[in-house]
């Protein structure tokens, strides 16, 4: 007699079980499909940054999959990678962004107007790519609840290699390759998403009154809530949340 076994029903049991336990909740344990895809382009990717970005890390008293945070600011075109140390997080890295579309500053705010986002978004394992044709990649989420209370439209906005865009963030090779190995990592070790919080410049006084003309201020005043509680905070990224067509931090 052969013995048949219906994954669909053996899965879900599983993870029942697993809850019942106890050790759903367990750091240690992930469920695979939890967890980003790889490719041999993404292995061989980490294989090229694992062990210089390990050392670079213990250098700077980081640990490989702690919790990570991606700051990314238009007008300096620079992408932050910080990670998590000591029960908040430091400043990795700082990556120089080759493009993001031909409309520069202002929020994405429907498809095709080659503008790249600006807001606080989410990345989780189902958003990374390792088959893009932009190298590697992962989705951002847009349009998000905020972007979808104000009718914003539009898909598949990334942060991505090849070094050229024309709505999301493009980065070299080289530098998409380090950004998706540690954001990888993160993940692996248990950590659910990660946040990227987007803005248009340094949100200083100087700049928001410089770039007041554009006509974005009351949407960057309140990015700039939000930019400002990371700094007020200890470097704590904020829990971001929407009400009422507004970003509510705490």
């Amino acid at each position: 007699m052969s013995l048949k076994i219906n994954f669909r029903i053996l899965v879900p049991a599983l993870k029942g079980a697993l809850l019942v336990l106890g050790l759903a909740m367990h750091p240690f344990v992930v469920m695979a499909e939890d967890l980003p895809a790889r490719s041999d382009l993404s292995l061989a990717a980490l294989g090229r940054v694992e062990t210089h970005l390990k050392d670079e890390m213990t250098r700077k008293g980081m640990e490989w999959g702690q919790p990570i945070y991606i700051r990314i600011f238009k007008l300096e075109k620079v992408l932050e990678f910080w990670v998590e140390k000591n029960g908040r997080y430091e400043l990795f890295k700082t990556y120089s962004i080759c493009s993001y579309g031909t409309r520069g500053l202002g929020p994405k705010t429907k498809q095709g107007d080659s503008r790249a986002p600006e807001g606080f978004y989410f990345v989780k394992a189902s958003s990374f790519n390792p088959w893009s044709s932009y190298h590697l990649s992962f989705n951002l989420g847009y349009p998000n609840a905020y972007d979808r209370h104000h009718n914003r439209t539009g898909s598949a906005l990334m942060v991505h290699g090849e070094c050229c865009s024309i709505g999301c963030y493009a980065m070299t090779n080289s530098g998409i390759e380090e950004i998706y190995s540690l954001a990888d990592a993160a993940v692996r070790n248990g950590q659910k998403f990660f946040r990227v919080h987007i803005f248009p410049f340094r949100m200083n006084e100087s700049n928001m009154k410089t770039h007041a003309p554009m006509g974005w201020n009351s949407f960057w005043e309140n990015l700039k809530d939000g930019y400002d509680y990371f700094g007020e905070h200890a470097n704590t990224p904020p829990n971001v949340q929407v009400e009422q067509g507004l970003y509510i931090f705490n």
